[in-house]
């Protein structure tokens, strides 16, 4: 999904592991540090239908595709751990590189095992007529596997275009 205000464009999507979409290693190299963690998403936005005058979800629609390279050190995943974080995502605008820090939650919370996280990046690498911008996440992370848990994150990025730029 994207709004636009003036140069500000606003993208909101969701990513899920997925083995059709492997991790770019290449990225994972380009990394500002030495990733212990590479995954490799697809990207989603949600669909609507009119129903009655109201428009209702309807699921999801791929978008693109991501990969994510991160660094943990402790797999007893305390909560309070700052990870370093490098990703980056395909979209039908152009990719987006972003690079930071993203923040443990909890690790047991709804279940142990379950690992949910939060972070802001910055963009390192934009498409041609952007100028910059950030990258916010609520992951979930499921290093064991548990059923009924998927590892994704719903991600929006708030970036700028360059003053005159056609849309895209």
């Amino acid at each position: 999904m994207r709004l636009q205000s003036g140069n500000e464009w606003v993208y909101a999507f969701r990513s899920q592991e997925d083995a059709a979409s492997p991790p770019d290693l290449a990225v994972c190299a380009a990394a500002p540090f030495e990733p212990t963690v590479k995954l490799g998403a697809s990207l989603y936005v949600p669909v609507h239908r009119e129903v009655d005058g109201r428009f209702v979800e309807d699921g999801y629609e791929k978008v693109g595709t991501a990969t994510a390279c991160f660094r943990l050190t402790d797999r007893t995943f305390p909560p309070g751990t700052r990870v370093p974080f490098y990703a980056r995502f395909h979209l039908p605008v152009g990719a987006f590189t972003a690079s930071g820090e993203c923040t443990l939650v909890s690790n047991d919370q709804p279940q142990a095992g379950v690992v949910l996280a939060g972070g802001a990046l910055k963009l390192v690498e934009v498409p041609p007529g952007f100028v910059g911008g950030v990258l916010s996440n609520l992951s979930v992370f499921n290093p064991l596997k548990l059923p009924g848990f998927a590892t994704g994150s719903y991600y929006t990025l708030y970036t700028f275009r360059n003053e005159g730029s056609a849309s895209p």
